[in-house]
């Protein structure tokens, strides 16, 4: 195994010894397979943050941990690491726990493992949880400040939130929606997908769109199906499940994400969504918008969360003035067909 990078900068990454290092690299056995994973990521990590590698400055080593499907830690991942050049004469480095799912107890012991390991701060996506939020305040009594991404922990001593108001874009989506589906007072039925209940975020935009329902659009109800987590087959066969219980429904609100396997299930079942609208421009998204097949997403910048998250912890770490006021949350964009960004 060949690497252009010292053993110590490999072990500071992948977050073990350098004799655990030693070991993987030269194939020499005795080491757990997650450890070789492990190990393995960090060279690829390092490959990509290669511009900061050997960077005279302060150096800052920040750990990202994310439960959210693969397409959105891509998307995160991508942004976040195009940003990091951007910070200079900080130095900074970025390791990346990335999981689908994980249960409640994996979380703390990864976020455990990190502040016994030590880190500058941490990138948090995770549910809204009391052990979780427990952790969290470990981690800020250890001198390690979490900025929390997307969805927020707000009983916890986090250092800041990074991302959209969650009720504002439900509101926004309920008005979109609403103004699609046309001027009828017959009754309509909504579907509502959440990747989970369990995250502070999409509760804030259910809370949003229900509410805006309420006031504007009395006529349309709401069926809501969750814990399919974003993954397509789970979300798929939730929709399915709801589709043949629900004659009624015609139009979709995804604020969780699995969207090409809604609109499958759509297909599947020769049922006709009259009005789309998802989270996001990860590249499922850019294909649906393109193709029609959804009629809007409601985006926010990733690589000005991603500066701003970095810049936080930053500034807990002295390393930047503080602000004289609290920065704005993340505008919300609303995406259509007809503006697109331009596609690589």
């Amino acid at each position: 195994m060949t690497h252009p990078f010292p053993v110590k900068v490999v072990a500071l990454q992948a977050g073990v010894s350098v004799a655990t290092v030693d070991r993987v690299i030269k194939q020499r056995g005795g080491v757990h397979a997650n450890t070789v994973r492990r190990v393995t990521q960090a060279l690829d990590e390092l490959a990509r943050q290669s511009t900061q590698v050997g960077l005279s400055g302060k150096k800052f080593m920040f750990d990202v941990l994310m439960v959210a499907p693969r397409r959105f830690t891509d998307a995160v991942r991508a942004a976040l690491e195009a940003q990091l050049p951007s910070l200079q004469p900080a130095v900074l480095r970025s390791r990346f726990h990335l999981h689908e799912t994980l249960e409640v107890q994996g979380i703390v012991e990864q976020l455990e493992r990190i502040r016994k390991n030590g880190s500058h701060g941490v990138l948090l996506k995770a549910p809204d949880l009391p052990p979780v939020a427990e952790a969290v305040n470990r981690l800020a009594a250890a001198g390690i400040p979490v900025v929390t991404l997307v969805t927020d922990l707000p009983a916890c001593a986090r250092r800041a939130y990074v991302g959209m108001d969650n009720r504002a874009a439900g509101e926004t989506a309920a008005y979109l929606l609403g103004q699609w589906l046309g001027a009828t007072r017959k009754k309509q039925q909504v579907l509502v997908t959440l990747s989970s209940n369990r995250f502070h975020g999409e509760e804030e935009r259910e809370i949003g769109f229900r509410r805006a329902l309420r006031e504007r659009y009395r006529h349309v109800s709401i069926v809501e199906v969750s814990e399919g987590h974003g993954i397509d087959g789970a979300t798929g066969a939730l929709v399915r499940q709801a589709l043949a219980a629900h004659p009624g429904i015609a139009a979709v609100y995804s604020i969780g994400g699995g969207n090409a396997a809604i609109v499958q299930a759509f297909a599947g079942a020769g049922r006709h969504c009259q009005v789309f609208i998802g989270h996001d421009l990860d590249a499922d998204n850019l294909a649906l918008l393109t193709s029609g097949a959804i009629h809007a997403v409601l985006h926010h910048d990733l690589g000005q969360d991603m500066r701003r998250a970095c810049q936080e912890l930053l500034r807990a770490q002295g390393a930047l003035p503080p602000l004289a006021q609290p920065a704005p949350l993340s505008a919300i964009q609303v995406v259509t067909p007809w503006n697109l960004p331009p596609l690589n």
